[in-house]
């Protein structure tokens, strides 16, 4: 219970807070653009040719825009911005001073950035939705006719997610030890930067932690990567939050 109450207060903190509106926007924004263009042609996902599925081809399109910047870039700020909220509030002698565990304290707030995360999934997901369903009921007079591909949906959302894991692990903890806003975002963006340098430019890109997104969306189907990006992220999130864990413990001046 008390580790309950820990995380309600972490994410109420996020509320109205900017992580709470990066999210809102950086969701909306591509849904929203792929609306005002169907509107502005007259068109729904009924017009894209192609062998597949029509859902499955606007899923990996609009996934694919998302994937290659907005996500990247919005999951440094909001794990940075969520974690430093103490730092920014002068708050961290006062929340070490309730009765929390440190552990208590950590995880509820790496899982508060998470939470945020997934609330941008959803966000996005509802926006492709009514992206595609908009623009057919107005100039189709009914749903998209191909069939719903949901366990497709399902599957690249969370490939997606858990290729997010690895970014907010280390922003995390870059976060955690940096009171300066600036470094771990400044960090994060150059780690990103360079990461998609590499993609086009080195075959050992996937040892990047930040390349993983854009490797999902940007690879080669016939020449699959020589590693489990899945593996990869999952072993570097864990990596991230045992260092990060380890190096808040020990942590002597924690305000």
């Amino acid at each position: 219970m008390n580790f309950i109450n820990s995380l309600q207060s972490e994410w109420m903190k996020t509320r109205r807070s900017a992580a709470s509106w990066l999210c809102i926007i950086g969701a909306s924004f591509l849904p929203v653009l792929f609306i005002v263009s169907f509107l502005k042609d007259h068109s729904t996902i009924n017009d894209i040719h192609g062998q597949q599925n029509v859902w499955k081809i606007y899923f990996f399109q609009i996934w694919r825009f998302m994937a290659m910047a907005i996500l990247p870039f919005g999951v440094i700020l909001s794990s940075t911005l969520i974690a430093q909220i103490e730092y920014r509030n002068n708050t961290w002698k006062q929340l070490h001073t309730t009765p929390q565990s440190l552990t208590t304290i950590f995880t509820a707030k790496l899982l508060a950035i998470i939470l945020m995360v997934v609330k941008f999934f959803i966000i996005f997901n509802i926006g492709i939705l009514l992206s595609a369903i908009i623009p057919s009921l107005l100039f189709r007079h009914g749903l998209p006719t191909a069939a719903f591909p949901f366990y497709f949906f399902m599957e690249i959302n969370l490939k997606i997610f858990i290729s997010c894991l690895p970014v907010i692990a280390i922003q995390f903890l870059l976060s955690l030890q940096f009171k300066n806003f600036l470094i771990p975002v400044g960090v994060g963006l150059l780690l990103l930067v360079g990461s998609i340098i590499l993609i086009f430019g080195w075959k050992y890109a996937y040892l990047s932690p930040y390349s993983y997104t854009i490797l999902l969306v940007t690879g080669d189907k016939t020449k699959p990567l020589p590693v489990n990006i899945y593996a990869f992220s999952a072993g570097y999130f864990i990596l991230g939050v045992v260092i990060s864990y380890y190096l808040y413990l020990s942590k002597k001046d924690k305000s």
